[in-house]
């Protein structure tokens, strides 16, 4: 996998974008599609620099293997560093923290994609990152679109979906000034407030 480069003074800033899966189930079908060059290069297009992705159970393989035959490709033509890894059992916090701004160290605001886990979720609000969130759909009886519907509908992330993730960056690249105006600007007179949200859809409150 390739090293981070150094930046230079006057390069242009560091911007990460993680991709999450989770530690319970797999996802290579969101892993795929965030390794087709459609979406590197909407990441290439929005001035991304860094790729990195917890590919989680079952996607070592996948991942490895597009390295292999790809890494090069994808610094020379998407100017793209990527890395990646299993998991990490101390938490993603640090990863997360990788996309925040840091004018001290020439690094923009990034963008974090995860499944709809609602603790993944929570900490990524929190850190007031912008978020897509992208349904697993080979999960039973769970209520991760429900869920992913309503914080979309409310502002506070972006409703990715398989097959469509390149057009859900550049609609996360505008959720950031939302982001910004925290809490997020809500439509019409009712709209629900995050507790409500998570409570509502999973039987949650934090």
């Amino acid at each position: 996998m390739a090293q981070g480069r150094e930046e230079q003074p006057g390069s242009r800033p560091k911007k990460t974008c993680f991709v999450t899966v989770g530690a319970t189930a797999s996802f290579n079908a969101m892993i795929r599609e965030i390794l087709h060059l459609d979406f590197l290069a909407a990441l290439k297009v929005n001035n991304y620099t860094n790729l990195t992705i917890q590919y989680g159970r079952h996607g070592d393989e996948l991942f490895r293997s597009f390295v292999k035959d790809n890494e090069n490709e994808v610094l020379h033509n998407y100017g793209l560093t990527l890395t990646g890894f299993d998991f990490n059992i101390n938490g993603l916090k640090d990863e997360m923290c990788a996309a925040k701004a840091n004018p001290s160290t020439n690094t923009a605001e990034g963008l974090v994609i995860s499944h709809a886990g609602s603790g993944t979720i929570l900490e990524v609000l929190r850190l007031g990152l912008p978020l897509m969130v992208v349904p697993n759909p080979a999960l039973m009886h769970n209520h991760q679109t429900e869920l992913a519907t309503e914080l979309a509908s409310a502002n506070y992330v972006v409703h990715g979906k398989l097959g469509r993730l390149a057009g859900a960056l550049h609609e996360a690249e505008k959720l950031r000034e939302k982001i910004h105006s925290w809490p997020p600007k809500r439509e019409g007179t009712d709209s629900k407030g995050l507790a409500w949200v998570m409570e509502d859809e999973l039987g949650f409150l934090d």
